[in-house]
């Protein structure tokens, strides 16, 4: 890494702006920035924000739902987790905590604000972008782009290949998505796979 990667990383990891915000949540948990990157990665995995598990854990996609994703990418955890080769950056760094309900709550913008512009500026080398849900879709393809929703999103991604994929986010949640829309698993995937071995296997 470079000397201003290594502030950059610093200065991610010394976030504190959305303390007050998750000390009043259900879990009155405090920041734990997940920061998972090299200078040197080619490809970006943009996903939506850390769950408890990963917030425990400090590595990104520590349950079931990496274990999904890994196996849509046909990836095992040691290429996963080299950072040098995938960034895993969600739209807000810190797990966001639980509403009264138990429910999961969105990335606060604030963190997208604060560190996205820099954070990609940082990765020179990104040759192929991951957009895992909603959130992340909207971010970096823009909210005409994404209007009518993940689905549709996703089932465009013909337009955005082969430097970017849109991806539904892989919660257990969306198992009945991907039953109602099988050509995610028969078309999407297998092009997302041979796009992902090219950029990473290219010298």
């Amino acid at each position: 890494m470079t000397e201003s990667f290594d502030i950059l990383a610093r200065d991610v990891a010394a976030c504190r702006l959305c303390a007050p915000r998750f000390a009043a949540t259900v879990t009155a948990h405090a920041p734990r920035p997940v920061f998972w990157c090299a200078a040197s990665a080619r490809v970006l995995i943009a996903g939506q924000a850390p769950g408890a598990r990963v917030h425990e854990s400090g590595q990104p996609f520590t349950d079931a739902s990496g274990d999904r994703l890994r196996g849509w990418l046909g990836l095992d955890a040691d290429g996963f987790y080299d950072r040098a080769r995938i960034a895993i950056l969600p739209m807000a760094f810190c797990f966001p905590g639980y509403d009264a309900h138990g429910a999961d709550l969105p990335p606060p913008a604030l963190c997208a604000q604060t560190w996205r512009a820099r954070v990609l500026s940082a990765l020179p080398n990104l040759r192929l972008t991951l957009l895992v849900g909603g959130h992340a879709q909207r971010w970096h393809l823009g909210r005409a782009a994404t209007a009518r929703g993940v689905t549709a999103t996703v089932a465009g991604w013909r337009a955005l290949a082969p430097a970017v994929f849109p991806l539904p986010h892989p919660s257990w949640r969306n198992t009945g998505w991907l039953r109602r829309n099988p050509w995610f698993e028969a078309e999407h995937l297998p092009a997302l796979r041979a796009a992902l071995t090219r950029v990473l296997e290219d010298a």
